[in-house]
């Protein structure tokens, strides 16, 4: 389900190189269909497009990475139409489905939101800090209606940030740009602060992997070590060439200059458990990832290649303005 661009198009291009034949459900209105795929096109929130699609079938796994901006009852269509022909089914969620994220630490036994499987958009609500959220909500209820569709044939992935060549939010071609820029980069103390993006190539495998396995379940999808912050902008000016250097601000300095966390300031963010996510379920089932480093590089190499992502919104929410990050850092010695 979608299989044209950054996780469905890697998730595709792992299929076809382990010799399985593929199918691909999409609009076909973002990037191209990969050659050597029966390509179907339609809309998942049409029931007469899901029957020519089901009328396919049956196939022994269906991988779902399209469903992020449907409501419950949306991804309820899907897996109802398609339950009949799936004998597994992978269904790419999120982190944000959990109660207690950003602040708590995660397992797949914490507490998920409340969503009904047939709600609409408007379920949910985000609370004053910015958590939960109506996305987590909204991702909650799609689990369910997944769930209630498949049962045990199902496995939920739960990712935080992927990031990786073909990124179309922007987080780290952002940084990565600011760090070719170069001079005195505006980075968020601690330096030793650790994150857990995990790169879009290890997702792919592990759920192609889970495609292929049996029993159903939940996994959370993050880097098992991570990498400190400082290392991540180290990382970012050799894969660059960036003659710069972090100036490092304490989050209340920050906050006084108004830099929204995740946004402006990419991948930063204050809340105590939003890097604190235990994937080791994940790591015992197979999942393997790759040092960052080279999910940097890699990037970095892709984007040199005139790597073009899918247009999207979110790309312009990301990064701070060069005007006030020069404000901000006036104020502050190196």
């Amino acid at each position: 389900m979608g299989g044209t661009w950054f996780l469905g198009k890697t998730v595709v291009d792992g299929a076809l190189s382990r010799g399985w034949e593929v199918t691909t459900f999409n609009r076909g209105r973002s990037g191209l269909d990969a050659a050597g795929v029966e390509a179907v096109h339609g809309d998942r929130s049409v029931p007469k497009d899901l029957e020519l699609l089901a009328a396919g079938g049956p196939w022994d796994a269906v991988i779902d990475t399209s469903s992020s901006e449907l409501p419950p009852r949306g991804v309820r269509l899907a897996a109802q139409a398609l339950s009949d022909q799936a004998a597994r089914w992978v269904h790419v969620s999120t982190v944000s489905v959990y109660a207690g994220w950003p602040h708590q630490r995660l397992t797949e036994d914490s507490e998920l939101l409340d969503c009904p499987a047939d709600a609409d958009g408007t379920y949910g609500y985000t609370g004053e800090d910015g958590s939960p959220t109506i996305y987590g909500f909204q991702k909650a209820g799609g689990e369910r209606a997944v769930l209630e569709s498949l049962g045990d044939r199902v496995v939920f992935l739960r990712p935080g940030v992927i990031l990786g060549p073909s990124e179309y939010v922007g987080r780290l071609p952002w940084w990565m740009s600011r760090a070719h820029r170069g001079g005195r980069i505006l980075a968020p103390a601690p330096a030793e602060r650790r994150i857990q993006p995990v790169d879009v190539r290890d997702v792919a495998e592990f759920a192609l992997d889970q495609a292929a396995a049996s029993g159903g379940g939940a996994y959370n999808v993050a880097h098992p070590h991570g990498i400190g912050f400082a290392e991540f902008l180290q990382a970012c000016l050799e894969a660059t060439g960036g003659a710069g250097r972090p100036v490092w601000a304490d989050p209340e300095t920050l906050a006084e200059h108004g830099v929204k966390q995740w946004t402006e300031m990419p991948l930063w963010r204050t809340h105590a458990g939003v890097w604190w996510v235990d994937s080791s379920r994940a790591v015992t089932a197979g999942l393997r990832c790759r040092p960052l480093h080279e999910t940097i590089a890699d990037t970095w190499a892709w984007l040199q290649a005139d790597g073009r992502p899918v247009d999207h919104p979110r790309w312009a929410d990301h990064g701070i303005a060069p005007e006030k990050e020069a404000k901000i850092l006036a104020s502050l010695s190196d």
